[in-house]
């Protein structure tokens, strides 16, 4: 984690313990940083699992062998690791993953494919077996933690802890939803760039558990950016253990299951947003809505391309309304457009409209919304009822010193 904590840091919320989820934090030593950086989470037995995952084609082991056992369904236990993504690390790799997977698997007594690890940190040096093995066994002796000590472990460049919660009400029965999240460099869609985990005491089947996150990702985790650069290590998954006692959900037709997907996106969402408050260097949070598109889809890729122009985002970052350089970036996404249709506007207030300079327009207003922490960007095509939002924040310098010195 680092010391500079982000102007647009949120407190860290008070997440409820979820029956049948039980955290550990330990020291591996993966980096030399003083710290704990190895999370282990125990499930209970019956516990339903469902994840997302990059679509990188270098991806680690961790992502490969998660992807594998997410089809399963179950879960028993969680590995994070920080400091060292164990990408590009071909056959050690993998072979590191294993040995964390069996050590586990045979404390637990559970299939080794119930065992879900994930590492995040500096790409292509093998995670050192001896220091996962003394790092896993550290964590099987520790005491449970709390969300927010495992919330601090898994951090790499984060600058503050990230969780959230959420609830539903299924018949009678209210569920609970915890979740954590690292990210802060290295974000953009194609799944989105970080290590999340969501913990539910709901009763849900894997496959309707993996419908809701599916479908939650495509309108949170994958409408932002930070610096279009997708990870190799992308992955968030959410694990529910049906401790809360409600009729199970296995689809959309049961009672409650509307209100459950709907918690699952909620989460989601608030993690999202947090991951893009902390973009390196970042010091605006942008939200970017795009309307009047041929389709969703449409407007979802204009928007990303808004999103992640540099131009756009230095110059939110020096508070100029330079909607020029929006209109560029709608124009160079290969999406449907009219330049004559074209509206822009910056805090709810049109700079130009139907692909014209507004002629009454007043800078005052603008420049004053620029000033502040959060920036709406707002696009209309003209072309048809296709809509999205996605978030970005502003490139600064912040962000060429924290990567430039980042293996150092």
């Amino acid at each position: 984690m680092s010391d500079a904590i982000s102007p647009l840091a949120s407190p860290f919320p008070a997440l409820p313990a979820i029956a049948g989820v039980t955290p550990r934090v330990a020291r591996a030593g993966y980096k030399d940083w003083g710290r704990c950086d190895l999370t282990y989470v125990e499930f209970d037995e019956g516990t339903a699992v469902a994840g997302v995952f990059t679509r990188n084609v270098c991806c680690s082991s961790e992502v490969e062998l998660g992807r594998q056992n997410v089809a399963q369904g179950m879960a028993r236990a969680l590995v994070v690791n920080a400091g060292n993504s164990n990408a590009f690390t071909g056959y050690r790799g993998r072979e590191a993953v294993e040995a964390i997977m069996d050590q586990v698997a045979a404390h637990r007594g559970c299939p080794r494919e119930q065992v879900f690890v994930s590492s995040t940190g500096v790409i292509g040096v093998p995670l050192p077996k001896d220091k996962a093995r003394a790092g896993i066994e550290a964590a099987l002796l520790a005491q449970p933690c709390t969300w927010e000590e495992a919330a601090n472990t898994i951090g790499t460049t984060d600058t503050f802890a990230k969780g959230a919660t959420a609830q539903a009400v299924i018949g009678e029965t209210t569920v609970t939803l915890s979740a954590i999240i690292k990210g802060s460099g290295m974000i953009a869609p194609d799944m989105a760039t970080m290590l999340g985990y969501i913990f539910t005491d709901a009763a849900v089947s894997p496959a309707f558990l993996q419908e809701c996150l599916s479908a939650a990702n495509t309108r949170t985790f994958s409408c932002i950016t930070v610096d279009s650069d997708t990870s190799t290590s992308d992955t968030v998954l959410a694990f529910a253990t049906g401790k809360a006692g409600n009729a199970p959900l296995t689809s959309r037709a049961d009672a409650g299951a509307d209100a459950f997907a709907a918690a699952i996106e909620d989460i989601c969402r608030q993690l999202a947003h947090l991951v893009v408050k902390d973009g390196e260097g970042a010091q605006k949070f942008i939200a970017v809505s795009v309307t009047g598109a041929v389709s969703d889809a449409s407007a979802r890729t204009v928007g990303l391309a808004i999103a992640n122009s540099p131009l756009v985002k230095t110059a939110i970052a020096g508070e100029d309304a330079n909607w020029g350089r929006v209109v560029m970036a709608v124009g160079k996404a290969g999406e449907p457009a009219d330049r004559d249709r074209l509206s822009i506007g910056f805090g709810g207030i049109w700079t130009a409209r139907d692909g014209q300079p507004v002629a009454d327009y007043d800078e005052a207003p603008v420049a004053a919304h620029l000033k502040g922490r959060e920036i709406a960007i707002t696009v209309d095509l003209g072309l048809g009822e296709g809509r999205a939002t996605v978030w970005t924040c502003d490139l600064t310098h912040g962000y060429i010193s924290i990567n430039a010195d980042y293996r150092s």
